[in-house]
This record gives structure tokens, C-alpha cells and sequence, in this order.
């Protein structure tokens, strides 16, 4: 028996075309969409069908949804192409694929999947009235181009509509990103689905699908923010590579090391305006500050050793279990933070440092472990009586967690402390004393806002929203101050401001613990240094007898010493 040709079947269809068809195409994702849309829009009037009950998590579903959105407007073909999205519906899938939870890929499950998706597909397209319906999906070497066609020719007997043959992997699809991914050695491992590849890997797809379109202009917003060290400097290496391309780069950041390390000229915005453009080979890293602040900034913090004292936050063998993922996202975790001392939780994004943040403020319960709070257990204890035993915390999104934004300024400075006698008397809050202590707070830490007390926080700029955070939490004098990318997209002088504040904390006595992902900030600020990867403690370090580059290793999973010091 002879096997069908599909890619074969498909070009002799479109040769036959007079004119422009219409198709309901199927598509998951952007990334396994590009080269098909690129394909077909000269023969077909295409809408896009966005529709994935296999995703676990609702974000992630609203995520790839925005992304291809983004694709279509992008792509030079992408204005042509229409877009629909169905109602995200996990509970199908799931319902589905009870009893097939172990089934491997092209397995029994993967059947049913495609049926489920190519099945909404086929109705759409009869209540559209469409010429054919057809699905990216067969752009994957793992999936099977054999019964997607057969799924597909069964639903079209069923509903009247024309299933397009397809193989799309066969017309160069593959080929084509393979080929990318080995002239610009950006080493993506194509056959994985995103979730399953490294943050640093993720970022190279968003690159790919940048050359993949030939773009010549080529715009990186803050694209080192999730990268090691070592990526960091594979990622500069490639942006010179592009350079002698001819291709032209915009580079946005705020990272004065990237700038003085790549870029040709550099523009500097402050507060929306243009305050200069410089070529950086005349220039220092010193007088970008001063371009971007309006003044002279101090780029290394100034502290004295640090004199840790007794144990403030005592973690025994902290484990949190992630339901969606069906595993652990935080593994067997022991550290100790001393007064006096600042203690770093570094390494890449997405590797267990937010969900060990929430077990730690009671955002979310623990599955395992011990939290102790200068010698009282916390374990299971509730969010403000964690406050009231004297723990701070900055949260990494201030917005979701540390603001409310449509509050006014002087409101949200009293979030934690409105029950307090010295804000409320028989139930109703004391605006005055309310007004006097923000108004204290304002003038102590400098926070800039259009009407002062009264102004409503989100009219007010992330840096001055920001110390209006620090403020607050400092002022309740903890015991222990958790700081969550404190200084995340702030321009170098709110930084070297935020930066003081911790390390002023730490000097009255205050435990700090910092999680960040920038090196600088983690190389410059700590005095003790733990290094998570996938969820575990994978090295501790002395900033002052370590390297950025060692650290990377760790950060990537390169490395790991043979017993964390608590």
C-alpha cells in the first residue's frame, strides 16, 4: 500500500485554485502557526481558530492567545488574516483524557486530543460557511500528519466541510527553524513544548520567530532580565553577530554594563523626555547616570561588614507541591537568615523563588517544612499575624501585592496598620492621624506624588509607588524584611535609594531577605548568597570570594555543591 503524499495532494489543490478560498485554520500557538500562515495566506482568505483545552493553567492560555494576536499584527501578511478564539475549556480535556494520564506522545490520548480540537474546528467552519478547515498541528515531528488526516477527512464527511491534506513539517516548516537555529547558534530544542524548556531557551524562540520573518530592524526590551550570566554573554555575542548583518538593533534597558557592552550610541530618556544621545565609546557608565537621574549616582553600595546576630528566620525542609504542574515547585528547603545580615535567594526566574516567597508570607500553604520567626512557629500561621510577629515584605509584583492602585496614597500606607488604635477608634478610621503618619512617611522617604497624601496611587510612577512599599514596611520596624525584586524596572537613582534603605535596615539589626535576579544587585548588596535551581538550595556564597560566572553555573544547574550550609 502506498502512502499518501499529503504536502503533494496540497500543492496540486492550490494550483487549481481560481481564486481565493476561504479556510478555518486550527492553531495553538504562535510559533507553530508562522510558517503555515506565511504558506497559505496567498490562497486563502484565513481566519485563525485559537482554541487549546490542553493548557493548565489559565494564564498560560491567555498568554499564547495574546501572543498570537501580537503575530498577526506584526507579520507582514498578519493584517490579512482574521482571528476567533473559543470559551477555555480544561474541564473538556481533562474529562478526555481520564484514564489516559500516562499515555505516551502519539499514544491513544494524543488521539482523542485531536479530535477534540479538530471537531470544534469542523463546526466553526460549517456555521462559518467555510471553503475548508484544516489545523497547525501536523508542523510538529511529534505529531502524527497519518491520523491527523484521518480525524480530519471523518469530521469533514460529518459536517460538509473540506479538510485541507496537510504535512506541514514536510514544505520546509521544521527545516526552516532548524537551518535558523544552527547559523545564529541559538541552540532551541524545537521538538519541546515551551513549558518544558529552560527561560533562557524561551527567549531564544522569541528570537527565532524575529529572524524567522526576516526582519531587519530588530527591537530587545529588557531581553536579559531571565538569562544567566553565561546566556547573557552568548546573547551580546549574538546581537554583534546581527551588527555585521547589517541588521539594526534597538536595544532597551536600563543595565549600564549591557549598554557600555554592545550598543554603538545610546539615547537616554528621563521622565518621558529626551535628555541626549551619546556615542559610547566617548562616554562612562558614570555620566549615563547622571544623564538618566539628573545628578551623580553612587553605582556601588557603600556598606560596612555585616555583624549577624541571632537567628531570625529559621526555614527546616520546606516543601510546596504544585497541584496544576503535578510537582514540586520548592524541594526540601533549609536556610537560616540572622539578624544583621542580608541574605540573597538568587537564580533564573521560574525556578521556585516566588512560590517559596508565598509559603513564606502565607500566600499559599505549605506541603511540607518548618517556618520559624525569631523562635516562634509561623508555619500556619495567618498573613497578618505573620505582620504582627514582625515580618515586612516587598513583593515582587506591587501592583497585585502591594498597592492598592485606585486607593489614595495615604490608604494604601495604612493597609497593614488601619486596626491599629492609633488609626481607628470604635470601628471608624481616624483620617487625620491617617493623614499625619503618611504624610510623615512621604517626607521621610522622599515619596514624589502629584497631591501628596491624597493623590491616587496608580497616577504615580512605578519608582515613587515603589517607596511608598518601602516606606510602609519599614516603618513597622520588623524583625524580618523580605525584599522581592525590590528594584525591578526602576531607573538607577531609585535604585541606589532602595538600595540604601536595605542596607540601612540591616545595619539597625533588621534580617533581610533578598530575591532577585539582578547580578549586580545580588553581587553588591548581599552578604550571603543561596542559589536555587528547580526548586532546591544548590549553593551558598560569600559575594566577596565568589564570581558572576561561577554563580551562572549554578543558577543554570551546571553545579551544585555537595551540601547547602544552612
Amino acid at each position: 500500500m502506498n502512502r499518501r503524499n499529503y504536502q503533494k495532494e496540497l500543492d496540486e489543490l492550490l494550483t487549481s485554485f481560481s481564486e481565493k478560498k476561504r479556510l478555518f485554520l486550527h492553531c495553538c500557538c504562535a510559533p507553530c502557526s508562522s510558517y503555515v500562515l506565511e504558506y497559505l495566506h496567498e490562497f486563502f482568505d484565513i481566519t485563525v481558530f485559537f482554541y487549546n483545552p490542553n493548557i493548565s493553567e489559565a494564564s498560560e492560555y491567555q498568554k499564547r492567545k495574546e501572543e498570537l494576536k501580537r503575530f498577526l499584527q506584526t507579520a507582514p501578511f498578519g493584517k490579512e488574516i482574521h482571528m476567533q478564539d473559543a470559551d477555555y475549556e480544561p474541564e473538556l480535556f481533562e474529562k478526555m483524557a481520564k484514564g489516559h494520564e500516562n499515555d505516551p506522545e502519539r499514544g491513544p490520548r494524543c488521539a482523542k486530543c485531536f479530535r477534540l480540537r479538530l471537531e470544534e474546528t469542523a463546526k466553526y467552519a460549517k456555521e462559518g460557511t467555510y471553503d475548508y478547515f484544516c489545523t497547525t498541528l501536523s508542523i510538529s515531528p511529534h505529531k502524527n500528519a497519518d491520523l491527523l488526516m484521518q480525524i480530519g477527512e471523518e469530521l469533514s464527511k460529518n459536517y460538509g466541510v473540506y479538510y485541507l491534506p496537510s504535512d506541514f513539517k514536510k514544505k520546509n516548516g521544521y527545516k526552516r527553524s532548524v537551518e535558523l537555529s544552527e547559523k545564529y547558534g541559538l541552540d532551541v530544542e524545537l521538538d519541546k513544548l515551551i513549558t518544558e524548556i529552560s527561560v533562557g531557551a524561551q527567549q531564544r524562540v522569541e528570537i527565532l520567530k524575529m529572524l524567522y520573518r526576516d526582519n531587519e530592524i530588530l527591537i530587545f526590551d529588557e531581553p536579559t532580565a531571565v538569562l544567566t550570566p553565561q546566556e547573557i554573554d552568548e546573547l551580546m555575542e549574538i546581537m554583534r553577530g546581527f551588527k555585521k548583518e547589517g541588521k539594526s538593533i534597538l536595544f532597551i534597558t536600563h543595565k549600564l554594563n549591557e549598554i557600555m557592552a554592545v550598543a554603538d550610541r545610546c539615547t537616554v530618556l528621563r521622565k518621558g523626555k529626551y535628555m541626549g544621545t551619546v556615542d559610547i565609546k566617548d562616554t562612562t557608565k558614570e555620566e549615563l547616570s547622571r544623564m538618566m537621574v539628573g545628578r551623580d549616582v553612587q553605582l556601588q553600595v557603600e556598606k560596612q561588614p555585616a555583624k549577624p546576630g541571632a537567628v531570625v528566620l529559621d526555614v527546616q525542609n520546606v516543601t510546596m507541591h504544585n497541584d496544576q504542574r503535578k510537582k514540586d515547585s520548592v524541594k526540601d528547603v533549609t536556610f537560616q537568615v540572622h539578624a544583621g545580615e542580608i541574605v540573597c535567594l538568587a537564580g533564573i526566574e521560574g525556578n521556585g523563588q516566588t512560590e517559596f516567597v508565598y509559603g513564606l508570607t502565607g500566600l499559599e500553604k505549605l506541603s511540607n517544612g518548618k517556618i520559624t520567626l525569631d523562635g516562634k512557629d509561623i508555619t500556619h500561621a495567618t498573613i497578618r499575624q505573620r505582620s504582627k510577629d514582625g515580618m515586612s515584605h516587598i513583593p515582587e509584583d506591587r501592583h497585585k501585592h502591594g498597592l492598592v492602585l485606585d486607593y489614595s496614597l495615604e490608604n494604601n500606607m495604612v493597609l497593614q496598620r488601619y486596626w491599629q488604635p492609633e488609626f481607628q477608634k470604635g470601628g471608624f478610621i481616624r483620617s487625620d492621624k491617617v493623614r499625619e503618619y503618611s504624610d510623615r512617611l512621604i517626607a521621610q522617604y522622599d515619596v514624589r506624588s502629584g497631591q501628596g497624601s491624597s493623590t491616587i496611587v496608580r497616577s504615580m510612577s512605578g519608582g515613587n509607588q515603589q517607596k511608598a512599599i518601602i516606606a510602609r514596611e519599614i516603618d513597622r520596624d520588623p524583625k524580618l524584611l523580605i525584599a522581592v525584586q525590590p528594584t525591578r524596572g526602576l531607573d538607577v537613582g531609585a535604585i541606589e535609594y532602595i538600595h540604601k534603605q536595605i542596607v540601612a535596615e540591616r545595619d539597625k539589626g533588621t534580617a533581610v531577605l533578598l530575591v532577585s535576579l539582578e547580578l549586580d544587585e545580588v553581587m553588591n548588596l548581599s552578604d550571603r548568597i543561596l542559589v536555587m535551581y528547580e526548586g532546591e538550595i544548590v549553593g551558598e556564597f560569600d559575594p566577596k570570594t565568589t564570581t558572576v560566572e561561577e554563580l551562572g553555573l549554578y543558577m543554570a544547574g551546571a553545579k551544585k555543591q555537595g551540601e547547602a550550609k544552612a
